[in-house]
């Protein structure tokens, strides 16, 4: 530190002249420093603060004559000065090689560049030239991007929709990644090709000439371009090619079966708004490995067969709504053979209920199997003793399409027995000792669909000599047991319009107890037995078969109803070839055909 009161020198004798002299010297060599103001400071002062000295910080101050005024901070550390008035500049016009010592912080504020000119090199040379428009909206932004994403640059500005232009200089091409781009437009209806070597030029299309045929293969639905031909596999399921909207005469796509499973996972051709072979119908592919080459003709025929010879090899297809419901399980018996008996079985599962709109090929035949139901289970007899059987599937198949099925409703549970698995579970049925087990209904949906084929069955109470749980239907799951002494009701089935009138299908068996019986479900499902043997199941519905109850020997289970197929087709397109002797009707502008038995509908 080294300040002194003042800057006279008073008249003495030459050592303490000389000492004063010093002093003063002193204080100006080290700018007044001090922890405070010297006393000698008058307007215009520039001092020192070495309050803060000892954390490395000194502070530069003027004195205006009545307060001080800070400069600058001197981090003796760092060796940096920070200027403290943000008024603080440089005028570094007249420096020609200015050189930063870190980032610049522009701020929140602007670059200004200059037309026409540049960021530069290292090198000094432009990297970078900067075009200006003085009427400019619009500009592009560079947005960098975080691992697994692309950095971008975009168009921005004023105006709604704004192209980005990149524009070779003379004859140079647009690369983009080692693929080059013609840097003019081709002809109408011309295409890019490439020359496998990373050029591209405009080409006339293929106008039902050669194929391009593309390496990548389609495993997904597409829009097909034209002139091109495509490997498509269907190994994971069905694809649907779309057709070029717009098409003009000559155009020309290829498709080909590259893994032979057209058969069993079709391609659908969506034809896009034009005809094909002059249909209105979206033509499918079901022949193992065809390949098919269609040209666009005109506006009457559209697209048609040109290569495999065959318009039939594209034929034409039509939808028709489905309704598929399988065979009622049988209901439970109350006693299994060993000499006791529960108070009731459980009730018979209903059979699988489904519904699909397909497409079925003109001129092929579908096989209708419609399955039957399960038998009742006679106390005390069969195998396993006191319970019938499963109902039996129902399903439509044909050759080129995927097998449309409903599984067959589980049986019933005799005494200590679970209800089995179906379409809809079969009931579990009632205990007949004192271990205290439960015996659970049978699962449904099984094998499992989407949407669901129906419900779980009821549950068996536990106590000795106890009920049973009621059969499962299409809507809701069988009911568990009620209380000691009565069953479970069976699920309600469910409602289907496809005949034109709703209709209630597929209920659940009642389960059998000892002073209430369980009812069956709506659509068909048997009542248990009251003090007797379960009715059956109402033959073409799907209904399960009502068990056994009373808690006396001889009450058997109730038979499955049959299942029953029903098509609902456009009257425009049904054929009237059918087999199996189905009911057939009208309703609007369709025709519904039912199968109470099995048979077949030519297409």
């Amino acid at each position: 530190m080294a300040q002194v009161s003042d800057f006279i020198l008073d008249n003495q004798g030459f050592s303490s002249f000389r000492t004063e002299l010093n002093n003063i010297l002193a204080a100006q060599n080290s700018n007044n420093s001090g922890s405070s103001r010297p006393s000698s400071a008058t307007t215009g002062t520039i001092w020192l603060d070495t309050t803060n000295a000892g954390s490395n910080s000194l502070t530069l101050k003027f004195f205006d004559g009545s307060d001080d005024i800070s400069l600058a901070t001197i981090d003796t550390s760092a060796n940096t000065v920070n200027w403290l008035d943000s008024t603080v500049s440089f005028d570094i016009v007249n420096d020609t090689t200015p050189q930063l010592g870190g980032n610049l912080d522009t701020n929140s504020h602007n670059i200004i560049i200059d037309d026409a000119h540049a960021i530069l090199d290292e090198n000094n040379n432009e990297q970078i030239i900067f075009q200006t428009t003085a009427s400019a909206v619009n500009q592009i932004d560079v947005t960098n991007s975080a691992t697994g994403n692309a950095p971008e640059i975009s168009a921005t500005g004023g105006d709604t929709n704004i192209d980005l232009k990149l524009t070779p200089k003379g004859s140079g091409k647009l690369n983009l990644d080692g693929i080059k781009f013609p840097n003019a437009d081709g002809s109408a209806d011309q295409v890019l090709a490439t020359d496998g070597s990373g050029n591209l030029s405009f080409v006339s299309s293929a106008g039902g000439g050669a194929i391009t045929w593309q390496s990548s293969i389609k495993t997904a639905n597409f829009t097909a371009v034209n002139g091109e031909g495509y490997f498509v596999n269907t190994t994971s399921g069905e694809v649907t090619v779309t057709l070029p909207s717009s098409p003009s005469s000559g155009n020309t796509v290829a498709i080909k079966d590259y893994a032979k499973t057209f058969d069993s996972n079709k391609v659908t051709v969506n034809r896009n708004g034009s005809p094909v072979e002059g249909e209105t119908s979206n033509p499918v592919l079901t022949t193992e490995g065809i390949a098919v080459t269609i040209v666009y003709a005109d506006s009457t025929k559209g697209w048609v067969v040109t290569q495999s010879g065959l318009a039939s090899e594209l034929p034409a297809s039509y939808n028709v709504d489905m309704l598929v419901v399988a065979g009622g399980g049988g209901g439970g018996a109350i006693g299994n053979g060993g000499g006791n008996h529960a108070y009731g079985g459980g009730g018979g599962g209903a059979g699988g209920f489904r519904t699909q709109t397909a497409a079925l090929n003109v001129g092929t035949s579908y096989t209708v199997t419609v399955g039957d139901g399960g038998t009742g289970g006679v106390d005390g007899s069969g195998s396993p003793a006191g319970e019938g059987s499963n109902g039996s599937n129902s399903s439509v198949s044909g050759s080129g399409f995927t097998t449309f099925e409903s599984a067959g409703g589980g049986r019933g549970g005799t005494e200590s027995r679970v209800g089995q698995d179906g379409g809809s579970g079969g009931g579990g049925g009632g205990q007949n000792d004192s271990s205290g087990i439960s015996y659970a209904g049978g699962d449904g949906n099984t094998p499992s669909t989407s949407p669901s084929q129906g419900n779980d069955g009821g549950n068996g109470s536990a106590e000795n000599t106890s009920p049973g749980g009621g059969g499962g239907g299409a809507g809701q799951a069988g009911q568990n047991f009620q209380s000691s002494t009565a069953g479970g009701n069976g699920g309600n089935g469910s409602a289907n319009s496809i005949t034109g009138s709703s209709v209630t299908r597929a209920g659940g068996g009642g389960g059998g107890g000892q002073s209430s019986q369980g009812s069956g479900g709506s659509g068909g499902g048997g009542n248990a037995g009251n003090g007797g043997s379960g009715q059956s199941g109402t033959a073409n519905t799907g209904g399960g078969g009502g068990a056994g109850g009373g808690g006396s020997p001889n009450h058997n289970g109730g038979a499955g109803g049959k299942g029953v197929v029903i098509l609902s087709i456009p009257t425009a397109n049904y054929s009237s070839t059918v087999t199996g002797s189905p009911t057939v009707t009208t309703s609007g502008s369709n025709t519904i055909v039912t199968f109470n038995s099995t048979g077949s509908y030519t297409a």
